[in-house]
């Protein structure tokens, strides 16, 4: 069965994006990239928020400036071409190669998702649809890249419910630039 990945940029206080709307902080350096680059090569499908899904529309053009270096062009022919299910209760239609709106909930898109074929991951990004799909015990693995900068607030990672999930460290990398990836793996 594929599993399912909630992975995204995290301060180390736990905040996607900081109280002004900020994800700056997040930018990543070379190696970080390469990361990020390596790790979508495992993914089978993409599930995003609406904020998200907005955020990366940029990659549908990027590939067209000259400007663009070899690693961005790299990651843009690998994110191009990803199937894309964008959940938004606002957006009447989506924009993209290979995107669509969710035409069911998310639960029941994660489980028509597993049943097909392919051994890729199905990922997840937005925290709020992240928080959903915690919420129904969907996630397989939480994989934070996190930088070290406080916020003090914001969108946090983690859904901010009460319910107790227990975790197994997978993975564990120190960059260069001191962002730490872990890797977590809900235990079952």
């Amino acid at each position: 069965m594929r599993s399912v990945t909630y992975s995204m940029n995290v301060s180390l206080d736990g905040y996607i994006v900081g109280p002004d709307g900020d994800f700056n902080w997040s930018e990543p350096d070379p190696e970080v990239f390469r990361f990020w680059i390596d790790e979508i090569r495992g993914v089978d499908v993409h599930l995003l928020g609406r904020r998200l899904y907005e955020t990366m529309l940029y990659w549908e053009t990027a590939a067209q400036d000259p400007a663009l270096g070899a690693a961005e062009q790299e990651w843009a022919a690998l994110w191009n071409p990803l199937p894309k299910v964008v959940f938004s209760t606002t957006l009447s239609d989506v924009q993209g190669r290979r995107a669509r709106l969710a035409s069911g909930g998310l639960a029941e898109e994660i489980e028509r998702l597993r049943a097909e074929p392919g051994e890729g991951e199905i990922a997840i990004g937005g925290a709020t649809l992240a928080a959903a799909a915690a919420a129904a015990d969907l996630i397989d693995e939480y994989r934070t890249m996190v930088h070290p900068v406080l916020l003090g607030g914001g969108i946090p990672f983690f859904p901010r419910d009460e319910r107790r999930v227990d975790l197994e460290l997978v993975e564990t990398r120190t960059f260069n630039s001191k962002v730490v990836h872990l890797r977590h793996r809900v235990a079952r």
